[in-house]
């Protein structure tokens, strides 16, 4: 036991960044899958409905629940941070990028972002079709909705593209606080779609935090599974 301890050890204490960045994206992969699982079943359960419904409640003046708490202008606000993660906007920025990729005959980024936010609205759909929960009618709805509830589709979308883009900007640039600027930002994006849609009301939070799991998970799962296949072909024409 000693030995295999002591032989992790010195192989962690000779890793680079990207095996730190490897080891992180996989451990962001297993807890991401099982918080979601863990969301399922407590939706399932509803062992937190009445919490959620409670929060909901909080986000609106007690007298009129049309009305949301803040500024008269703050709903105008979160209607514009939704539509970042609206399908048209998600698919004009992914096709745009990928365009640009094409250009620039980056041929792996183009079939990763294709794959990531393709396979995405897929898994996305299929969640939502297995799990079937209906949305939120505790307060009054702020925006169109018609899909069913469980993830949100905005949150898991904005978290797999932006994520995705933030990572790929990350990977161009050259100092580690910009790689860090660009992960947080994306981040932060998702996080800010996400609480939009719980503030408008077409959303429970455990539909939230599930999408911003399940967008994670699939973000960083792709691009381990691209940084895998990149790490063969090197080896391959390093192999004589």
């Amino acid at each position: 036991m000693k030995t295999w301890i002591a032989r992790w050890k010195n192989r962690l204490g000779q890793a680079g960044w990207l095996e730190w960045e490897v080891l992180a994206a996989m451990l962001v992969v297993c807890a991401g899958a099982w918080l979601f699982i863990a969301l399922a079943a407590w939706v399932r359960d509803e062992g937190t409905h009445e919490l959620e419904l409670s929060f909901m409640r909080s986000l609106r003046t007690p007298e009129d629940p049309h009305v949301p708490i803040g500024p008269f202008w703050i709903a105008e606000v979160m209607r514009d941070f939704t539509a970042l993660g609206g399908a048209v906007v998600v698919i004009m920025l992914s096709l745009l990028v990928i365009i640009y990729l094409a250009l620039r005959r980056r041929w792996t980024r183009v079939v990763l972002l294709v794959v990531t936010v393709a396979g995405g609205y897929a898994l996305s759909n299929g969640l939502k079709n297995v799990i079937d929960r209906p949305r939120p009618d505790i307060v009054p709805h702020l925006t169109h909705v018609s899909s069913a509830s469980f993830p949100s589709g905005h949150s898991m979308m904005a978290s797999i593209v932006y994520i995705t883009l933030g990572a790929l900007l990350a990977q161009a640039a050259e100092r580690r606080r910009e790689k860090v600027f660009f992960l947080t930002v994306a981040f932060l994006l998702s996080g800010i779609i996400g609480f939009s849609r719980v503030y408008l009301g077409v959303h429970f939070p455990t539909d939230v935090l599930a999408g911003w799991c399940a967008g994670t998970v699939w973000a960083f799962g792709c691009w381990l599974v691209a940084r895998w296949s990149r790490a063969r072909r090197e080896a391959a024409r390093a192999a004589p």
